[in-house]
């Protein structure tokens, strides 16, 4: 380690560009990571909001709950510790703002019991109590400016929504969820013209007090349980971006090992004379071996730990309609494993430490 400290003080303009690539590396994936958990979160927020073990969708609907639609009195053949009817309708609503423009956004109707457990959590305003009232994700607040009693309506439909409180974490397929109750789901089913005779909803929640919702039963060929990890894995391009980012984020790291182990290795060739020199001294290839090794560990170190400092500041800064969150066990695992393989690749040098021949070194 005094060598290798030692060495990287007297050569500082060398080793700083070698640090400057790591950390460059670093930030890329860093970011990269915190990018694909934020929008993997955006697809499920809503979802891990629930808290729930298992769901069921109509039997014909290929885990699409967009295209599951039965008669809300068919809750009544699923028989579990906790149950909660749902109806999800997507749409897009708008807001006349003083200037006349509309500002349309894409969201997501979730009609909902006031009294079932996936009822949201309100941080700002209060609970619906009438219909058209909803609870809207808070971000329609912060990326779009709505404020409580703002009214929206909903595109190509004669229907207007009031928002009444905001929720957070709640959006679903990356787009934001409004809450609302089940009569005013029912005309937003039917496109504001009025509520239909028959109670169609998407889906029943259910929560299990045993393993793999061994005490949850469906007493109808029409209807299909599936646990809550099935239906988020089948979400529309969920599977396809987190397999995408994987693969992307495993290269860096990989590339990143490569790209610090042949800087390392052209040095030690570079210096291949003086440590012809030093084993002429009788310093054996074992402790200039590990001094290599403890200058890259030094090198990575410094490189990625700048990285990751400059990842969470830009986390700080960016807006925030970037999809970008941080999780503390990934960027754990990802530090670690940043340094441990820039570290293996060190021990590309040590084969060629141990081959240098002192006499033709100096030579």
């Amino acid at each position: 380690m005094f060598l290798a400290w030692r060495e990287i003080k007297y050569s500082k303009t060398r080793f700083a560009l070698i640090i400057g690539m790591v950390v460059l590396i670093a930030y890329l994936v860093y970011f990269l990571t915190g990018l694909a958990y934020g929008l993997a979160q955006e697809n499920r927020m809503s979802i891990d909001k629930w808290d729930a073990d298992g769901i069921v969708l109509a039997d014909e609907s290929n885990l699409n709950i967009n295209m599951s639609m039965f008669n809300k009195e068919q809750i009544d053949e699923v028989e579990a510790t906790e149950k909660a009817s749902l109806g999800v309708a997507p749409s897009v609503v708008q807001k006349n703002d003083q200037t006349g423009e509309e500002s349309k956004v894409n969201v997501t109707f979730f009609g909902i019991e006031k009294e079932e457990f996936i009822f949201p959590n309100v941080v700002e305003g209060e609970e619906f109590n009438d219909d058209k009232e909803a609870i809207a994700n808070i971000s329609l607040k912060e990326e779009e400016g709505l404020e409580i009693g703002d009214v929206v309506s909903l595109a190509g439909a004669d229907m207007e929504v009031e928002i009444v409180g905001f929720t957070e974490n709640a959006k679903f397929s990356v787009g934001p969820v409004l809450y609302i109750n089940q009569p005013t789901y029912q005309q937003v089913r039917a496109n504001g013209f009025g509520e239909r005779e028959d109670q169609i909803i998407s889906a029943v929640v259910v929560r299990s007090d045993s393993e793999e919702l061994g005490d949850v039963s469906v007493n109808s060929d029409d209807l299909e349980l599936f646990t809550i990890s099935e239906f988020i894995s089948d979400l529309p391009g969920y599977t396809a971006q987190v397999l995408t980012f994987g693969l992307m984020i495993s290269f860096l790291v990989l590339i990143a090992a490569m790209i610090i182990g042949i800087f390392i290795y052209v040095l030690t060739l570079q210096k291949s004379s003086i440590i012809g020199v030093m084993k002429a001294q009788g310093i054996s290839s074992g402790y200039i071996s590990k001094s290599v090794i403890s200058q890259t560990f030094i090198l990575s170190s410094i490189g990625v730990f700048t990285g990751l400092g400059l990842t969470l500041l830009t986390g700080l800064l960016l807006p925030a309609a970037v999809p970008y969150q941080n999780n503390l066990i990934f960027l754990a695992s990802i530090t670690a494993l940043l340094i441990i393989v820039a570290v293996a690749g060190a021990f590309l040098s040590v084969r060629t430490i141990v081959n240098i021949d002192p006499l033709e070194a100096i030579d």
